[in-house]
């Protein structure tokens, strides 16, 4: 349990996706005593997918969802906009392939879970079957390529080569040498699609926002009380979808290590901009070097860029106004290197999103001690997995069972043991740094 004091998110203001849309209605926040069945910590992906599978599990029961922030404007509501259905690139290399067809179907099983929810509940979030290109620039990118396609092609998944004249038809640029297009991709505006989901939970579900949980213990009755500013809640089950936040509940520290990425994104372009570059709406680039450049195009004609990597001891406090303008810098140059048609066109927002990852590349799931349960560590592809962890989560806390619920429980484990500080911050700023020059051609 928690037993010193818990440091907050601290996101920034400039978050693009949550400033594109309409303000929201008041929040409804905690106050004063409050019994639940279950609760729910962290309104992402993960916590809101829980609460409303614990909301069908159990619909006679009384569930509080609990947040920091509005729903949509932390981690969540901060990435490109991909859900994807492949293991990352790490899983990939997994030499057991029953281990990726898990990854494989545990995303998929996702993906099919939020294409239901937003069909049902008309969610304007540009949700889009769009698929994914991966783009190489110059030989370390093509190298990276091609073990990609090895990858794939041991996998059993389609894919198909798209060489630069093909590719630039799409994507208004012959910048890149050639990509590998996937078809299970899905895109999406994750902000809008994060809200939707907290609009259209059940009834029994009652979201509490701008209401930080300050402290964590058990009663004399063996309850958890869950201490807010102004109210406590008090439940025999809880349930933690917070991700790097985990370890300010007492859980997990020293195993998952905060990582911020950043993003700039441009006003809209005008569709006599869009014709003269000779782009499509609609579409998203992943690196195949992994440190390179993630470049998306959304439906509402917004081109985004997304690099650099930050270690974030302190979360959002880690990072500066002037260390945000030199990445914003940063995103220019690689925004024009790709598009120099485009110089007279800003960018309005650039924001940071702070995920955890694990020096093993394991993910968390499961029961952390008696009636407390976790799913953390997403390792950099929170909307799929964030979406199916937190239902099987609240599965597992009901005690029901499933094929996919045994596979999540195979493929998990325990993130391993980070060495201390100063050791840790050292050896992961050098690691990014190193990234980074080693990625130059390729961001």
């Amino acid at each position: 349990m928690n037993t010193r004091a818990i440091h907050l998110p601290h996101d920034d203001h400039d978050c693009g996706w949550y400033a594109a849309l309409p303000p929201p209605a008041a929040a409804k926040r905690l106050n004063g005593q409050q019994q639940a069945d279950y609760a729910v910590i962290g309104a992402g992906f993960a916590g809101l997918a829980a609460a409303r599978r614990l909301a069908e599990q159990k619909p006679d029961a009384r569930i509080i969802l609990v947040d920091a922030q509005r729903v949509g404007y932390g981690a969540s509501g901060r990435n490109s906009g991909f859900v994807i259905d492949l293991p990352h690139k790490m899983a990939l290399e997994h030499p057991d392939p029953a281990h990726k067809q898990r990854l494989l179907g545990l995303n998929r099983a996702a993906i099919a879970q939020l294409q239901r929810l937003v069909t049902q509940n008309q969610i304007d979030c540009q949700w889009s079957h769009a698929g994914k290109f991966q783009g190489a620039v110059g030989p370390r990118g093509l190298a990276y390529l091609e073990h990609f396609e090895r990858l794939m092609t041991e996998l059993g998944e389609p894919f198909r080569s798209v060489e630069r004249d093909e590719l630039a038809k799409v994507i208004g640029t012959r910048h890149y040498s050639r990509a590998v297009f996937t078809p299970g991709c899905y895109l999406m505006q994750p902000a809008a699609l994060v809200r939707g989901l907290a609009d259209s939970l059940p009834k029994n579900v009652e979201l509490l926002e701008q209401s930080p949980i300050q402290g964590l213990q058990r009663d004399s009755k063996g309850q958890w009380v869950l201490k807010g500013a102004d109210g406590q809640i008090r439940t025999p089950s809880l349930l933690l979808g917070t991700s790097i936040f985990t370890q300010e509940f007492g859980y997990l520290r020293s195993r998952l290590l905060p990582v911020m990425t950043f993003a700039s994104w441009t006003r809209p372009l005008t569709q006599a901009e869009m014709d003269a570059i000779g782009i499509e709406a609609d579409w998203g680039l992943t690196p195949a070097d992994h440190a390179g450049t993630t470049v998306r195009m959304t439906q509402d004609r917004r081109l985004i860029i997304r690099n650099t990597y930050k270690h974030v001891p302190r979360y959002g406090k880690s990072v500066s106004d002037s260390t945000r303008r030199e990445i914003r810098e940063g995103h220019r140059t690689a925004l024009l290197a790709r598009y120099p048609q485009l110089a007279n066109v800003p960018f309005t927002h650039t924001w940071g999103g702070v995920y955890a990852i694990s020096r093993n590349f394991t993910n968390f799931f499961g029961e952390l001690e008696t009636g407390v349960y976790a799913t953390a560590c997403d390792n950099g592809v929170g909307a799929a997995w964030g979406t199916i962890s937190g239902t099987l989560l609240a599965d597992m806390a009901v005690g029901s069972d499933s094929k996919h619920l045994q596979d999540i429980r195979t493929v998990t484990g325990m993130p391993s043991l980070n060495p201390p500080e100063p050791f840790l911050g050292l050896g992961v700023r050098t690691r990014i740094r190193m990234a980074a020059w080693n990625s130059r051609s390729e961001l």
